[in-house]
Order: C-alpha cells, then structure tokens, then sequence
C-alpha cells in the first residue's frame, strides 16, 4: 500500500504539466536555466532511487526486523526529502526565472497547452468526473452538495 502511494506520488509529480509544458519554455527562452534543471532532474532522480530502495526492501522481506522498517523509513523519508527540496527550488527559483525570461504571449500558449493537456486526461479517463486518489474514490455526500448544482448564466 504504502508502496503503491510512493509510486502514484513519484507519477504525478514526474508528469506534471510543469515539467511537460513550463520546463521546456524556459530551457528555449534562455540558457541560464540549465544549471538549475539539472539540479531538479537531480532530486528527481534522487526520488526516484530513494523509492526504489523502499521498493527493495518491501519486495524482499516482510519488513520483520527493526532493521529493516529503519531501512524503510529511511528511504521514505530520502524520498519526500528530495521531492520536497525540488518543489521548493521550484517555487523560490524555476517560477521567478520562468517570469523573467518568458512573454506574455508565450504564458498564453503555455497555459492554452496546459488546459488541452487537461481536457485531453479527462476524456481519456472515459469523462471521469472525480480523480483517481483511491480505489472507488467519491467526494462525501455532503460535500457534492454544497458544490451545488450546475447553472446556466443567463445575461
């Protein structure tokens, strides 16, 4: 379980739009971002070794020994460490420098790939309304409710 939810976590920040869409702008708006790229590819990587290493450990024994839950644990924790620092490089780094060198043109077209990138999951989930975050996942009731119903505006 816990394995399956390191998977689905490393997958979605792997092929997020930002690295399908934004990543790719910058690196042809200018060259003074290829440092800190491979620096993020490289926590990536390190996620992803890390969450191998937990991998490892679960597929070869039944995590019986405290030695082997430490094991575990601490590949865990590397994981979310590094995916945690790249996430943060993003947000102090990758966005300031992206808002530096990218027009506002080219932040239309980036956004307009994104929403088409949107549309295009939603239809290949069948039209799917609700995201897969667990098995037969389905927001409270309550919760659909204060949503409220579908409107038209009418002007």
């Amino acid at each position: 379980m816990t394995c399956d939810a390191l998977k689905r976590l490393y997958e979605s920040c792997h092929w997020r739009k930002l690295d399908k869409f934004l990543i790719p702008a910058v690196r042809r708006a200018t060259g003074a971002a290829d440092k800190l790229i491979e620096e993020l590819d490289a926590l990536s990587q390190a996620a992803a070794d890390a969450m191998a290493a937990a991998l490892r450990v679960v597929e070869s024994a039944t995590l019986d020994s405290e030695a082997q839950v430490r094991q575990f644990c601490a590949a865990v924790e590397q994981f979310c460490v590094a995916l945690l620092a790249r996430i943060e490089r993003e947000e102090r780094e990758l966005f300031e420098l992206a808002a530096s060198v990218i027009s506002g043109e080219a932040w239309f077209a980036i956004a307009n790939q994104m929403l088409a990138h949107d549309a295009y999951r939603q239809e290949s989930r069948g039209g799917e309304r609700y995201p897969r975050l667990a098995r037969n996942y389905r927001p409270r009731p309550e919760r659909v409710q204060r949503q409220g119903p579908p409107m038209s505006f009418v002007h």
